[in-house]
């Protein structure tokens, strides 16, 4: 069981799995789903917003998603970002409706997804790493400051190892699942 010093680290750690769960629905897999634009930003009113805060998504049909701009002034906006973004779509304006056709995936485009989720989950352990490395620090400052034992430095050190251990394990586990996934046709 983690030690509560440790569950602020464990805690940091499974928001940057919750973080690739969510770049995860991104990338399609051969179905459509209205959680693919959902990585997607807009400059809008000055700031980076995401797509579900200035449009309704919605897939009428299985080869084709839309969005309703609600603001006639941002169709451009939502129009380029879709465009920009790495999905490889290409967006139509009909008024303040954007329709995205959905074309089926080549074998290229499927190993591309395969490796833009490799990437994800790269940054993903990396961010593990990052929250290990200052769990690190603070229990060689604790040690330091004679708050814990060098044993307990030692026993805690142990235990953010393993807790590191099983996020990069769940991580590798997703991208292996979501690989499959993009590249059964």
């Amino acid at each position: 069981m983690t030690d509560d010093r440790l569950s602020d680290f464990s805690r940091r750690m499974d928001s940057a799995v919750e973080v690739l769960v969510r770049e995860f629905t991104g990338i399609r897999a051969g179905r459509v789903s209205v959680t693919l634009l959902d990585p997607i930003k807009i400059d809008a009113y000055g700031s980076l917003m995401p797509l579900s805060q200035v449009a309704t998504v919605s897939a009428p049909e299985p080869r084709l998603l839309s969005v309703q701009v609600w603001d006639k002034g941002m169709v451009k906006a939502v129009e380029k970002a879709i465009r920009e973004s790495s999905l490889g779509l290409n967006p139509a304006i009909d008024g303040q409706l954007v329709r995205i056709p959905i074309p089926s995936l080549n074998e290229e485009r499927r190993l591309e997804l395969s490796k833009i989720a490799a990437k994800y989950s790269e940054e993903a352990r990396i961010s593990v790493r990052n929250v290990r490395r200052d769990g690190m620090e603070h229990l060689k400052k604790l040690e330091k400051d004679s708050e814990i034992s060098e044993d307990e430095h030692h026993r805690l050190s142990a235990e953010m190892q393993t807790l590191t251990d099983g996020h990069i394990k769940k991580i590798d586990e997703m991208l292996a699942t979501k690989q499959k996934d993009v590249m059964v046709v």
